[in-house]
């Protein structure tokens, strides 16, 4: 999936990772709160955690498919929600804990997304587009899949998150600022204002139009 990304390989296939296993967690949470079986957990961890990412390189025409390609991503979804079902009493507090995962892979797959549209040429709009669709796509099939709103709908501060942490980093690229901070700091930025969010209940206004 980042193999051909400019800043190093390492790092940010590590931070895919985080992405995926927190991604994993989450779906996993949910699954299993929904009453679904093993493999159901399974299935709903894949969907949450490469969803985003699938569509994304559907849209950018990139084949194969990461995860076709590196088998690394289906073990480590599939053991993460193996090991999170036999423990999963301990997590009473549901919400709290898939909250705080979903942050941490709304993070992690908007930086993965953001920067794989840039360095496929894209234009800044669609790069930040790529960015989003790759941290909320496997949220929303997941929450769909368990028979939930979708976070995302839910004038939730999430989209908001993603895309101010693209904008920083594009801020921060036109000042000069080297790839490999910025990245850190998109990262930093996106978490924080959801997590923030969070705790302090921020919404998004709906907008209604008086009759």
């Amino acid at each position: 999936m980042v193999n051909d990304l400019i800043f190093p390989d390492i790092l940010l296939y590590l931070l895919d990772m985080i992405g995926v296993i927190a991604c994993a967690i989450a779906g996993t949470l949910l699954a299993q709160h929904k009453g679904l079986d093993i493999s159901g957990c399974i299935l709903v961890s894949m969907v949450n955690a490469i969803g985003g990412g699938t569509l994304r390189d559907m849209a950018l025409d990139r084949h194969p498919l990461f995860w076709m390609t590196d088998l690394n991503y289906v073990i480590v979804i599939t053991v993460t929600s193996l090991i999170l079902q036999m423990f999963f009493h301990l997590y009473h507090k549901i919400d709290n804990a898939l909250k705080l995962f979903d942050a941490i892979g709304l993070a992690a797959f908007s930086v993965i997304g953001f920067k794989v549209a840039l360095t496929q040429d894209m234009s800044p709009v669609i790069a930040v587009m790529m960015g989003v669709w790759t941290a909320i796509i496997g949220g929303l099939l997941r929450d769909i899949i368990c028979n939930e709103i979708p976070l995302v709908l839910q004038r939730e501060i999430y989209i908001t998150a993603s895309i101010a942490g693209s904008v920083t980093y594009l801020f921060l690229q036109y000042l000069g600022i080297n790839a490999g901070i910025n990245e850190f700091i998109m990262l930093f930025v996106i978490f924080a204002i959801r997590m923030l969010a969070l705790k302090f209940d921020w919404h998004l206004p709906s907008i209604r139009l008086v009759a």
